[in-house]
């Protein structure tokens, strides 16, 4: 059974699909833990499903590097299999994703590398695109620049606001997510060998 610990920043919508999907008897990982940067409303998703939680907040830490250093000491704690980033809206320091990755995920609601950082789906709006997407990513050191895992495009209608488009992309996420986190935890997805080239044929 794979263990999870998730890190989220607000209201945890990735956290519950997933937290859902690991309620059945049939799904080959479960969430140990529940971390967050702020007082996040996730948490109550957590509590609901008795998930244990923990709170590392940024701003009581004078660098970044010292909250990621408390971030790290609560994650050893579980030693989860797999770090989920589920709306984690704070870049991690180095040294914590060295020490995770590529057992490090997150998903970004663009079809990487298009429209990378904070504001994917806004950016895809200001371009003029007429599709983005979602994908799902093993975390690195740069900004959403890690191995893509799974990815799916999703039309950008002519009325879109950033908010319906957002709202559209947030289903497909969810989606890519459990299925990413199902295929790594029967094998069928090696994240020792996330961004290998494909064997020739």
């Amino acid at each position: 059974m794979l263990t999870v610990a998730v890190l989220i920043s607000g209201t945890g919508s990735n956290l519950r699909a997933l937290l859902e999907a690991a309620a059945s008897a049939d799904f080959p990982a479960r969430v140990v833990v529940v971390g967050a940067d702020r007082q996040a409303d996730g948490f109550a998703h957590a509590e609901q499903f008795g998930i244990p939680t923990f709170l590392v907040p940024f701003r009581e830490f004078e660098s970044r590097e010292h909250w990621g250093e408390e971030l790290q000491r609560q994650l050893a704690v579980w030693n989860p299999d797999l770090v989920v980033l589920s709306g984690l809206m704070r870049l991690l320091p180095a040294s914590v994703v060295d020490a995770w990755a590529p057992r490090l995920i997150n998903t970004h609601p663009a079809y990487l590398p298009e429209f990378p950082g904070a504001h994917g789906v806004r950016d895809a709006l200001a371009a003029g695109a007429t599709e983005t997407g979602a994908s799902v990513i093993v975390v690195d050191t740069g900004v959403d620049t890690g191995p893509i895992l799974a990815q799916e495009r999703v039309p950008v209608l002519a009325d879109d606001t950033e908010h319906s488009l957002h709202e559209r992309i947030k289903p497909v996420e969810r989606r890519l997510l459990i299925d990413v986190v199902r295929r790594i935890a029967t094998g069928e997805l090696d994240l020792s060998r996330a961004g290998a080239p494909a064997p020739t044929p």
